[in-house]
């Protein structure tokens, strides 16, 4: 008797749910087969879009965890299935996520922006957190910065996105000033002259931006000259530093000596 009224339940709940529920599973199945064709043309699209290689698969994962979330509450809503608790349960443990990877998303995020931006990329030589050098590396969470002392730096991106960055070869050169102080019984035009035949000499001084050279003070015991000259901004510092050796040889050698030497 019992087992005649046990399925009698089930024949009850299998006419009442049963095609409720096969549609369910029906739709469950479809779906998932959709979404994992969208998950594939979605990477293809942000390919040929040329999106960040290291952003894609970030983006494919989220639309498709996100589509699958909503899928399942629309498999949960078809079947007849109470969501109440399991609405309260995901928004708990929703909450809960948030704030212990709140700093994890706040890097997640920054390093979608900075990837979206391009305030710098790899191979760039930036100034950021007291730390100069070039960016070896962009990642979802961090950017990898090495300094000229080959220094490992591994800069969290939210500090990226919401301080100061200094980007010092974005544009492809950079001015490189050189101020000098001379006598008074030393001509200018004869200082000029030697500092010109300098940056012929060198080479790799860019000609535009032109070049710069004119006294930039007066003072009692003599005068100062700058030079404000154009340089790649890859190798910037052993351009100066090779610059202003065959600059203070040149000097020597005519006889144009500075103070103290």
């Amino acid at each position: 008797m019992d087992a005649e009224k046990w399925l009698n339940r089930v024949y009850e709940w299998l006419m009442l749910k049963g095609p409720g529920f096969l549609l369910a599973l029906l739709v469950l199945i479809i779906g998932l087969w959709l979404i994992k064709v969208a998950g594939r043309y979605l990477s293809q699209v942000m390919m040929r879009r040329n999106v960040n290689a290291s952003l894609r698969p970030f983006l494919v994962s989220l639309a498709v965890i996100a589509l699958r979330v909503l899928l399942l509450l629309a498999f949960m809503q078809i079947a007849g299935i109470t969501m109440t608790i399991f609405a309260a349960l995901l928004a708990s443990m929703g909450v809960a996520a948030g704030l212990a990877l709140s700093g994890t998303l706040q890097n997640f995020a920054s390093g979608v922006l900075i990837l979206f931006l391009k305030p710098f990329q790899v191979g760039d030589n930036i100034i950021a957190q007291g730390n100069e050098g070039t960016v070896t590396e962009i990642r979802i969470f961090y950017t990898i910065v090495t300094t000229f002392d080959n220094r490992t730096v591994i800069i969290p991106n939210s500090k990226l996105s919401n301080e100061v960055i200094v980007n010092v070869s974005i544009s492809g050169n950079r001015r490189l000033d050189i101020e000098l102080k001379f006598n008074n019984n030393i001509p200018y035009e004869e200082v000029k002259k030697e500092m010109e035949q300098a940056i012929t000499d060198a080479g790799n001084i860019l000609h535009d931006p032109p070049k710069r050279i004119g006294i930039s003070s007066l003072e009692p015991d003599g005068y100062k000259v700058m030079l404000n000259l154009w340089i790649q901004a890859h190798g910037f510092m052993d351009t100066k530093m090779a610059f202003q050796e065959r600059l203070m040889n040149r000097l020597k050698a005519s006889g144009l000596k500075l103070p103290g030497m």
